[in-house]
């Protein structure tokens, strides 16, 4: 099975990444795994959840080639049927990825002739009586070698197009820039976030189960659909149009109330609305439909983008640099005030106008909703769960958030007393997330402290749980601490 495996790897390291057998049945698993087992995954393994599912594929493989073994101790047709019928399944994985290109196929081809013919070789050289057995162990050997320099050879073939270096040769430089953060925009020194993010520790929420290779160089956009004027864009075209850079906050759907998946970003591109504007929107397009170099899909409604101060952008750049491979290099869209399934789509390569009656992009086929505004939320981030804090004058700590609208005011309340408003920090925008703080005397012992937030148009947020699925979580967060004397 090992031997297949690599095999597949490299030949499609040669033909293309995505044509690799394990992650072809890795992304369909992905695909068809069911929403609560998903969110259980998100909640559990956090960005850690891809290699999860890649080292489980790769424990039931093992599994898999023990059961071949022990099924053809007198004849070897079991274990080849075993592994004819693992060869089939990756050809059916990667004819149905939406990327598969006619050479795909080659891939997992390779990847059912060597494990037949390993198979077979290996059956042939077991021992039939105990002398034997280090004759069996040394081809073993020589397979699981073979394997692994195989596995090594793919991955290296894979990772031979060097974005890092196209991301070196390119330089940002927007005409117009955020304004700067002032101090008192966040609370970070009591236990907030600070207001700008570090790339490296933006959420990560995506399918890709390898991070796709695209350099500037030969990234192309089309735009197409219900438009006057089609138009296929270079990365250089993007670039001589007017950059802006704009501070706005992310939210995935998949945050579950106080959950971690909420970042915040300068981020550099070109405005969006003036792009499709240039390309003539047509009457009755209400979605535009985006599509990712690895044919993730993604719908966004037009009046969102089109809006007056929508700040939807075509991003290429994150505080300062390009963007990193892993949130969308080459470029990727920004829709603040949507969750990011429906206007965050990385890796962005294709841009169609259509309308919501005519295409289901990837999650509204599982069944979450078309559209998606951000919900009114807020978050304690101090105390922590569980913490042990001194009694007496105590400040807790945390953030909101109202897209488009901003917030009003935060509330806070210890053992379900009466609320008590917290203060604010310094707005930096309305598509941004705000700090609030709060000095609360607390006597020994547990207690329970909870939040609410009121956006500028006078709504609270509900108290009433649900779930992310299928528009995104609700209900006030709490914490349990306990003050010590």
């Amino acid at each position: 099975m090992t031997a297949a495996l690599a095999a597949g790897h490299l030949v499609a390291g040669l033909v293309s990444p995505l044509a690799s057998p394990f992650l072809a049945v890795g992304n369909t698993a992905i695909d068809l795994t069911p929403h609560p087992v998903k969110d259980f995954a998100i909640r559990t393994f956090g960005e850690n959840d891809k290699l999860v599912l890649l080292g489980g594929m790769a424990v039931v493989l093992a599994g898999l080639g023990v059961v071949a073994g022990l099924l053809s101790r007198r004849s070897p047709w079991p274990g080849t049927a075993l592994a004819g019928l693992l060869g089939l399944l990756g050809i059916a994985a990667v004819l149905t990825r939406p990327t598969t290109t006619g050479w795909a196929v080659v891939a997992p081809l390779a990847s059912l002739v060597v494990g037949v013919v390993a198979f077979r070789w290996l059956w042939s050289q077991a021992p039939a009586v105990a002398p034997g057995r280090r004759k069996f162990l040394l081809s073993t050997a020589a397979v699981a070698a073979g394997a692994a320099v195989a596995g090594v050879g793919g991955q290296l073939l894979a990772g031979r197009v060097d974005v890092e270096a196209s991301r070196r040769g390119i330089t940002l430089r927007p005409g117009r820039k955020a304004p700067e953060i002032p101090f008192d925009a966040d609370f970070s020194r009591e236990g907030t976030p600070s207001f700008l993010t570090p790339n490296e520790k933006f959420y990560r929420v995506d399918t890709a189960l390898s991070i796709p290779r695209l350099r500037a160089e030969d990234w192309r956009m089309r735009v197409h659909g219900m438009v006057d004027n089609e138009m296929v864009l270079t990365y250089d075209d993007l670039l001589r149009r007017p950059l802006v850079e704009k501070t706005i906050t992310l939210v995935c759907v998949s945050n579950e109330v106080g959950g971690p998946y909420i970042s915040t970003s300068n981020f550099i591109g070109v405005d969006l609305a003036d792009l499709l504007r240039d390309a003539g929107v047509q009457s009755g397009a209400d979605q535009l439909a985006t599509r990712s170099v690895d044919g993730w899909t993604c719908g966004t409604p037009v009046s969102s983008i089109m809006a007056p101060g929508s700040n939807a952008m075509l991003a290429v750049g994150m505080n300062g640099e390009p963007l990193p491979l892993e949130r969308g290099f080459p470029v990727r869209l920004v829709v603040p005030g949507l969750y990011g399934y429906v206007s965050a789509t990385k890796w962005l390569v294709d841009m169609e106008l259509t309308t919501f009656d005519a295409f289901d992009p990837y999650w509204a086929q599982r069944g979450w909703a078309k559209k998606a505004p951000v919900k009114v939320m807020s978050r304690i981030d101090r105390p922590k769960s569980f913490e042990r804090a001194p009694a007496g004058r105590f400040v807790a700590a945390g953030i909101a958030w109202a897209q488009h609208l901003g917030i009003d005011k935060v509330e806070v309340r210890v053992d379900g007393g009466s609320w008590q408003q917290a203060s604010l920090s310094k707005e930096v925008n309305v598509d941004t997330w705000r700090m609030w703080r709060i000095e609360l005397d607390v006597a020994p012992g547990n207690h329970t402290v909870e939040c609410r937030a009121t956006d500028r148009k006078g709504y609270t947020q509900t108290n009433e749980r649900a779930a992310p699925i299928p528009d995104g979580a609700t209900g006030w967060h709490s914490m349990v601490f306990t003050a010590v004397s």
